[in-house]
């Protein structure tokens, strides 16, 4: 029998019974679709969690108080602290050669208000190299001065919601607000910023370092960014900053330093396996479409068996047989994972459009993968039925038994 012979005479064989045929196709179109939305979620938060880290910029390191590893967690979870981050400390690493910025960083909680209006802000105690350091972009006015470390001044910068809350329409800029019990100067307003790092700059105030300090009435610091010059030189001034640091806490690593490079490769390696893991769950589903397509097919040689007895009759070897069979479960893989694949990018479509700022999206190794698993399931469990067919004695066939 010619391949043309084969395609129609499978073909006829799916188009015969058409609602068998949908319901099996569709079984496997379920599956293919579920790898595919699910590796993109996957993909997506892996994108997110990147794009987070890399938009401060790969020179940055970070300096944080206490030692990871006497807690035994992951970088930025502190357990233990012998000795905080201090001005000090910010002071002495500005002396290091090869460091564009270096921005102390105090954070906590207050409640700002304008005239009959008030609410709660996250505040950031810093100076005027933040604008470096995190990349931050002005929408109007100016941002913190260059000020000696040590000095308060009544001055602050907010973000864009803040503004909005508390002026609506107005320019904020030279207006007096109140940060908890004292009175500030808005001075300049940042530019629609988004969360970063787990804060919304959106709804920050930012302020210099020693005037948070006095709000807070804590000298310590949250976190110490330091800007390198070069990426190159990252794991030198990396090494100077823990030897001055160390110098300065009486000898005592009491601190911890993360690159992002580090943190970059950690997150990349963890959603990766995740990613897998979800796909790997999602093609599960597969081979129950599998299962569903040997039944399918053993009830279909059943139904057949008549016609299978005619064609070996008339001289059809018990190979044909096989192959009429496998044929009908491959095609039936194909039509799944084109389906599926379709109906995964469209639910792709529909996450995208309804969380725009997540960067959902399927890697092209998911429709491989997810494509070969349909047709390896057809494959696999199109087998059994195939070779029962072939199997089946002529006579007993065209007799129906």
């Amino acid at each position: 029998m010619l391949a043309k012979d084969l395609m129609t005479f499978t073909w006829r064989a799916l188009t015969t019974s058409r609602l068998r045929s949908v319901l099996v196709v569709g079984a496997a179109a379920i599956g293919v679709a579920a790898v595919v939305i699910l590796t993109a979620l996957g993909e997506g938060a892996r994108q997110y969690i990147l794009g987070e880290f890399s938009s401060l910029g790969s020179e940055l390191l970070i300096v944080l108080p206490g030692k990871t590893e006497k807690g035994g967690g992951p970088p930025g979870m502190i357990f233990e602290t012998e000795r905080d981050l201090t001005i000090e400390d910010t002071v002495a690493l500005h002396r290091l050669p090869h460091i564009k910025a270096v921005s102390p960083l105090s954070v906590g909680a207050i409640d700002m208000s304008f005239g009959a209006h008030s609410r709660a802000a996250m505040l950031l105690g810093s100076d005027a190299s933040l604008l470096e350091t995190r990349n931050l972009k002005m929408g109007r006015g100016s941002f913190l001065p260059s000020l000696d470390l040590n000095k308060a001044k009544p001055v602050v910068v907010i973000g864009t919601t803040l503004a909005h809350d508390l002026f609506g329409n107005a320019s904020p800029i030279g207006q007096w607000v109140r940060l908890g019990d004292r009175r500030f100067r808005v001075i300049g307003e940042l530019a629609e910023q988004g969360t970063s790092l787990g804060q919304n700059l959106d709804e920050a105030a930012i302020v210099p370092v020693a005037s948070a300090q006095a709000l807070f009435n804590n000298p310590a610091l949250f976190r110490i960014l330091i800007k390198v010059d070069n990426r190159s030189r990252l794991h030198k001034v990396e090494a100077s900053v823990r030897r001055v640091l160390t110098q300065l806490h009486q000898g005592i690593e009491d601190f911890t330093l993360i690159t992002q490079d580090a943190v970059l490769s950690t997150f990349d390696q963890i959603f990766k396996v995740l990613t897998l893991s979800v796909g790997g769950i999602a093609a599960i589903s597969l081979l129950v479409a599998g299962i569903i397509i040997m039944n399918v097919m053993l009830v279909s040689v059943s139904q057949r068996r008549e016609e299978i007895g005619l064609l070996m009759a008339i001289g059809a070897p018990p190979a044909l047989i096989l192959r009429l069979f496998l044929l009908e479960s491959l095609l039936i893989g194909v039509f799944g994972a084109i389906v599926g694949s379709l109906v995964g990018r469209f639910g792709v479509w529909v996450i995208a459009k309804i969380y725009p700022s997540f960067p959902v999206a399927t890697p092209l190794w998911a429709y491989l993968a997810a494509a070969s698993t349909a047709l390896g399931a057809g494959m696999l469990f199109g087998w059994l039925p195939a070779r029962r067919a072939a199997q089946l004695d002529p006579v007993r066939a065209l007799t129906g038994r």
